[in-house]
């Protein structure tokens, strides 16, 4: 379940009051009159089942709140109640239920270039390098869990699902920039490794290395990153986020960028080209089903005001 504080308007507070009183997924409803002092008005606590939450934003933003007030969703850890678990049902639906909002929120930071993100995607990248020049797929395992890639390619699914191209715009640059600045930081010390005489071609060569499938694109890489997009995806838009972990480790995106920054500080072009086309398929493949996955929930749960607060996740994240 989900708890939601509503900073309200006097002028609406029984109006907001009497939605949420008839609506059967909302419990434990509490008014402290005057207890807001910025923004000023009244205090609305409840406890919301997910299947209604898109439902009950849809009417505060009816009723204007999150203009003139404020609306605040946690998710609920622990609740100990015999009438919340009677309204929710005791089904496991309550965890796949998808909340617009929350995700879009998530959407809208994942689209932005931080410098936390380069730094990760660039640290992945450095570790991929160490793991495919001394064939260590335990490296190669860790640098795929640390890359952050998949946070910008979900959002340039839900940009296109939406249709706020500006989004996808943003992701995109984010994506691109990502990889450029990682793969080249990791081009420069490949260079320098090489210069120093600690690494060369011959395991580019190598044909019985455990790595050597990371520039091996086939039908099967990318069959594998269409399948660990619907389930990133699934696991960004239900409870189940902790799925994410499986899907790092699935697709060979960061492995791949680590390829191709060694291969170019060696002027191997042909193994360059094929790491290239591995990060091209799976890249492609995550956002194509990523983008079929977000249709699908978004048929099987309804829109639910999803267009408007796409739109406003926009506008608060340029």
């Amino acid at each position: 379940m989900l708890h939601l504080r509503i900073v309200s308007p006097p002028s609406e507070t029984d109006t907001v009051c009497s939605r949420l009183d008839g609506n059967d997924g909302v419990t434990n409803l509490v008014v402290l009159p005057g207890a807001a002092r910025k923004p000023p008005g009244d205090v609305v606590l409840c406890d919301v089942t997910r299947e209604v939450a898109n439902e009950v934003l849809d009417v505060l933003d009816t009723l204007g709140i999150d203009d003139a007030g404020s609306i605040t969703v946690e998710r609920i850890e622990l609740l100990l109640s015999d009438t919340a678990q009677r309204i929710s049902h005791g089904s496991a639906e309550s965890d796949d239920a998808v909340v617009w909002e929350e995700f879009a929120q998530r959407m809208a930071e994942s689209s932005r270039l931080t410098w936390s993100f380069l730094a990760f995607l660039t640290i992945a990248t450095l570790i991929a390098a160490i793991g495919i020049l001394n064939d260590s797929p335990i490296l190669i395992v860790g640098a795929m869990v640390l890359g952050p890639e998949f946070g910008p390619i979900s959002a340039i699914s839900f940009g296109l699902l939406t249709r706020t191209f500006g989004r996808v715009g943003r992701a995109s640059m984010t994506l691109v920039g990502g990889f450029l600045f990682a793969i080249l930081t990791a081009f420069l010390g490949a260079l320098v490794c090489h210069q120093l005489g600690w690494i060369d071609s011959s395991w580019v060569a190598d044909r019985h290395r455990e790595t050597q499938y990371i520039v091996h694109p086939d039908r099967w890489s990318f069959i594998a990153a269409v399948l660990a997009g619907v389930a990133g995806t699934l696991s960004l838009t239900s409870e189940k986020s902790s799925v994410l972990v499986g899907v790092f480790i699935s697709v060979t995106t960061v492995p791949a960028a680590a390829y191709m920054a060694l291969t170019l500080a060696l002027a191997q072009i042909p193994a360059f080209a094929q790491a290239s086309l591995q990060l091209g398929l799976n890249i492609t493949g995550m956002i194509m089903s990523g983008f079929a996955t977000l249709v699908v929930l978004w048929l099987s749960w309804g829109s639910a005001g999803l267009r408007f607060r796409a739109a406003r996740s926009h506008a608060i994240s340029r």
